[in-house]
């Protein structure tokens, strides 16, 4: 996924937690195989070629994320779409048979903007499986799970970077964070008109599922405004 992955395990015997925190990252390696855009075995891959000509069907946790690809896509009129020039109204699922189908040639995913915050979600409960209570997971340091708190702390500290002098703070306890900027790309585009955006410099979103958090968090730096659409238990932070 192009970034850095850590895993924060606070123990008085960090041994005795290796092997959950290798498994962690075992299953963060797993969803980078299966969700790059770049090597032609991924999954990802296989949907660029065959997905045009008949429904590809794919296994439930891959077919939850589509799903929430389009719901975030269509509840921020389109501020959140990782379909590259085409829109995601060219991607149709079927939750029955569990497909995925491209209804117009040349539909490329880039799922660059939701991968993250997946990707730790599964590890979060891989950790949690092992019966972790407490950890810290981030990718790049913009998409993070917090589990539990550290002890004898009401919670992990996670400062915005960029969001000023001295930085904005957040607490975590069993939540997600997902972190969008401006300072840290050269070019933001708006996806619904390709123009460069004029809306905030951060953009964050504080909820239950860190890979929500990583999509809704790219819409709002687009909108540069909390949109009416965003469900109830996210939590929303956009400097200008």
């Amino acid at each position: 996924m192009g970034t850095r992955f850590e895993v924060v395990l606070p123990a008085d015997d960090p041994e005795a937690l290796r092997p959950a925190g290798e498994a962690a990252l075992a299953e963060i390696e797993e969803w980078h195989r299966r969700l790059t855009r770049f090597e032609p075995d991924s999954q990802l891959s296989h949907l660029h070629r065959a997905a045009v000509d008949a429904p590809v069907m794919v296994d439930r946790d891959l077919y939850a994320l589509f799903e929430d690809c389009v719901v975030v896509w269509r509840a921020s009129g389109g501020a959140f779409d990782p379909a590259l020039g085409t829109g995601m109204d060219a991607v149709e699922l079927d939750p029955v048979q569990s497909t995925v189908r491209f209804t117009r040639p040349g539909v490329r995913l880039d799922l660059g903007g939701i991968a993250k915050g997946h990707a730790l979600d599964h590890a979060a409960q891989v950790l949690r499986a092992a019966g972790v209570t407490s950890a810290l997971l981030h990718g790049g340091t913009s998409s993070v799970v917090a589990i539990g708190r550290p002890p004898e702390a009401p919670g992990w500290k996670i400062a915005l970077a960029g969001s000023g002098n001295p930085p904005t703070v957040i607490t975590l306890a069993d939540q997600a964070l997902g972190a969008s900027s401006q300072f840290q790309r050269e070019h933001v585009a708006d996806p619904r008109t390709g123009t460069l955006i004029k809306g905030a410099r951060l953009a964050a979103v504080i909820g239950p599922s860190a890979r929500l958090c990583d999509a809704w968090s790219t819409a709002l730096l687009v909108l540069g405004e909390r949109p009416a659409a965003m469900p109830a238990g996210y939590e929303a932070v956009v400097i200008p």
